[in-house]
């Protein structure tokens, strides 16, 4: 079964994914009405699952432990619900020797270690398997939807600015892949 995650839990997953967020980012994750996602923020901060807070220029969102836990039980009736389980564990393993792959060429592109060409060639490779596990995931649950695109996009852009490997400043093929992760270890409970 394949059913659209219902707004709150796709408004606080976004807040766990991003770790610190303003509303508009938390909104835009997902397609959200803005509007609807400051109330849901509104209300998830009423009952102390987010807190607001603000960094020099920065204002966002950001998950307290409550906040954590309750994500984690929302996770886990959507996979129960669903009954995509077996599917988002088969993808994670598929996942864990890419992640690998992807953390060698991120820190040696970091570390000054990688050409251009050469972070773009590797990264293309781990775009195309990326296809191939979203198109299970989403087949399953549907908010694992873009994560292709949005890598693909940054990639894209990185031939013109490397900021689009790296950056926690944009959404980055770094921080694409970073999300994912996170998106697959929290939606199978398990610890990093």
């Amino acid at each position: 079964m394949n059913g659209p995650s219902p707004t709150d839990l796709l408004v606080l997953h976004t807040v766990r994914l991003k770790g610190f967020a303003d509303t508009v980012a938390v909104a835009a994750r997902f397609g959200l009405d803005p509007d609807q996602t400051r109330e849901e923020l509104l209300d998830a901060q009423a009952r102390g699952w987010i807190s607001r807070s603000s960094f020099g220029d920065l204002t966002g969102w950001s998950l307290s432990d409550l906040g954590y836990r309750h994500n984690e039980a929302q996770l886990r009736d959507e996979l129960d619900r669903t009954g995509a389980h077996a599917t988002v564990a088969a993808v994670h393993e598929r996942f864990l020797p890419l992640n690998a792959r992807a953390a060698e060429v991120f820190t040696a592109w970091q570390l000054g270690g990688g050409s251009p060409t050469h972070t773009l060639h590797l990264l293309a490779d781990l775009a195309d398997e990326l296809r191939h596990l979203e198109r299970s995931l989403a087949a399953r649950l549907g908010r694992f939807a873009g994560y292709h695109d949005r890598f693909t996009a940054a990639l894209a852009r990185a031939n013109d600015d490397p900021a689009w490997l790296t950056s926690i400043e944009v959404d980055s093929c770094h921080r694409v892949w970073f999300e994912l992760h996170e998106d697959l270890i929290a939606t199978l409970g398990i610890a990093r």
